[in-house]
């Protein structure tokens, strides 16, 4: 019998947020697939958790996907972390999980941290209905992707690195509008948490006097909202 596929959700920051349940499957697992094996001792370590690793990560995703299933096939239970938060989502994953259920194997969730979800549930911004865009294009369909963004009628989700906040910050200006309503977070959960919520021409003048560090979680209002 195949071995079952667990996803596993790990902390953004603190690692106080571990659940019970997921030291428990990462402890029995034959198998834990990570994507830096630097960052995922750390972790576990912290909690004495001793297991084999297997890197699995964008560079080589396609190539480990055969190998992982063939330890599946005889029957080895798998866990599947990323560096942080919950794997698939903008993190690798989505190609395993689907050749695994298309080839009957059983795939559980143990849930965990979502810097989407914790971004949203403190932003101050409808959020009964969301777009989660994720990483926008560097450069090409950078544009078109803004374009599209503008006529999505609710909150759209959108993650970002420190070194391209202003520019991002100010694309939403110049192609959403400078009345648009921002909330931004970032180090969620860990001692320098930050965030903020106004126009988004505050949100440039407000982090362009800071060196920002830390993943962003930018929500952006639908197109007339106001605070």
């Amino acid at each position: 019998m195949n071995g079952n596929l667990y996803i596993v959700a790990t902390p953004i920051g603190n690692l106080d947020d571990t659940t019970i349940r997921s030291k428990i499957i990462l402890e029995n697992v034959d198998f834990i697939a990570v994507e830096d094996t630097r960052v995922t001792k750390k972790f576990l370590n912290k909690f004495d958790i001793e297991n084999k690793l297997i890197v699995y990560n964008n560079f080589n995703e396609k190539k480990q996907i055969d190998k992982i299933h063939k330890i599946l096939k005889k029957g080895n239970d798998v866990a599947l972390v990323s560096d942080a938060g919950t794997p698939c989502i903008s993190d690798p994953g989505y190609l395993l999980v689907n050749h695994c259920r298309k080839n009957k194997v059983n795939v559980f969730t143990v849930p965990g941290a979502s810097s989407l979800i914790s971004a949203l549930s403190i932003s101050g911004l409808p959020s009964d209905s969301f777009y989660f865009e994720g990483f926008l294009p560097k450069k090409k369909g950078r544009k078109t992707k803004f374009e599209f963004l503008k006529s999505i009628p609710c909150s759209v989700i959108i993650f970002e690195s420190p070194k391209r906040i202003i520019k991002t910050l100010a694309d939403i200006r110049d192609y959403l509008g400078s009345q648009r309503v921002v909330s931004i977070h970032r180090e969620m959960t860990k001692v320098y948490e930050e965030s903020f919520i106004g126009l988004v021409q505050e949100s440039i003048d407000f982090f362009s006097l800071k060196n920002p560090k830390g993943e962003f979680v930018i929500i952006i209002a639908k197109e007339g909202y106001t605070l």
